[in-house]
């Protein structure tokens, strides 16, 4: 009996000093006022500074949409630029608070960086950028070609397993800054770029004539790109996981950065009024009050503006939406249920 008393008490500690884990990030954001967010150092449509220093891209609007949830202001947010070699370190060390970088969930990243992926918020996949000068209309012909590669991305294995697979030998170039990329490549030290279809569209936009080059054709990996989370904090994990969410369900919902306090006030749909907090209290839950995601869409618009602002047909990038359509209209997007 004494024995399970002792258990008893052991678990109950336990179990305090697991609550006691989880709240870590969320009470440190609040008393510092100011949310540390990773980023891309400059990467178009994602993640760059303008001309004033302000920070603009999908993941940079995240970002806001996420210290407006927490913070009750979408400003208060510490852009942190992290090179592609450095950014998980960052993240399970305590440097950055979330890391939106478009980076791919993995089973590796999370068994062994310390790290947790919450939910993919743009789904890629990896292509080769190529000059149309040498005439090539197929991956499946760069048999013996050099490839230019940035270090500690899934690009270098898929690169690899590509090859492999289709009999086919290759020379790697790995070069860490995206701008030391682009001269390797116009200076033909490689004659491809491998990366996310997305980031070689970016780095096309930087090259002297973006006309004179191609994206083949090929989709040669899948590359779920998302925020992720240091490990050990459930809570936390679970609110930049259901702002993504909630951003989502907004478009779906057709509440949008325009209509967002209306609806708050007017609408009678139960799953607006539960997303805008004017019913129960599932913020309150999360730690937070019940308007948190109705300040995220204000601040940054439903997941499609963020989508179309940063990255859509009126903008240097032109993406078409593709798989990051809602599931209802041909794509694979959806929020999970406010309830």
């Amino acid at each position: 009996m004494k024995l399970n008393i002792v258990s008893l008490a052991a678990a109950v500690t336990i179990s305090a000093a697991a609550m006691s884990a989880q709240a870590g990030v969320l009470d440190t954001v609040k008393q510092r006022g100011e949310l540390k967010c990773g980023v891309h150092p400059g990467k178009a449509g994602f993640a760059e500074p303008d001309d004033n220093g302000l920070w603009k891209g999908f993941d940079v609007s995240f970002c806001r949409a996420v210290a407006a949830a927490v913070l009750g202001d979408g400003d208060k947010v510490q852009f942190v630029p992290l090179s592609s070699k450095a950014r998980l370190t960052a993240l399970s060390s305590g440097e950055v608070d979330v890391l939106a970088r478009t980076t791919t969930g993995t089973a590796t990243r999370e068994a062994a960086n310390g790290v947790d992926f919450t939910l993919p918020t743009f789904y890629d996949g990896q292509g080769f950028l190529v000059k149309k000068e040498i005439g090539l209309a197929s991956a499946l012909e760069l048999n013996g070609a050099s490839i230019c590669v940035s270090p500690g991305t899934t690009s270098e294995q898929n690169l690899n397993d590509y090859f492999i697979s289709n009999g086919m030998s290759y020379r790697v170039v790995v070069i860490e800054k995206a701008a030391e990329i682009i001269k390797a490549y116009e200076n033909g030290r490689c004659d491809a770029i491998t990366n996310d279809r997305s980031g070689l569209a970016a780095r096309r936009i930087g090259l002297k004539d973006p006309s004179q080059h191609t994206l083949l054709p090929e989709t040669i990996s899948k590359e779920p790109l998302g925020p992720f989370v240091a490990q050990g904090d459930a809570q936390w994990r679970d609110i930049i996981g259901w702002v993504a969410h909630g951003l989502i369900m907004a478009e779906e919902l057709g509440v949008t950065q325009s209509n967002a306090s209306e609806m708050a006030s007017s609408s009678t749909n139960p799953n607006i009024k539960r997303l805008l907090g004017t019913e129960k209290s599932i913020g309150t839950a999360f730690g937070l009050d019940n308007a948190w995601i109705l300040r995220a869409i204000q601040v940054s618009g439903n997941y499609g503006e963020i989508f179309e602002t940063n990255l859509g047909a009126d903008t240097r990038m032109n993406l078409d939406r593709g798989l990051n359509n809602l599931w209802s209209n041909g794509g694979i997007v959806y929020g999970y249920p406010f309830r």
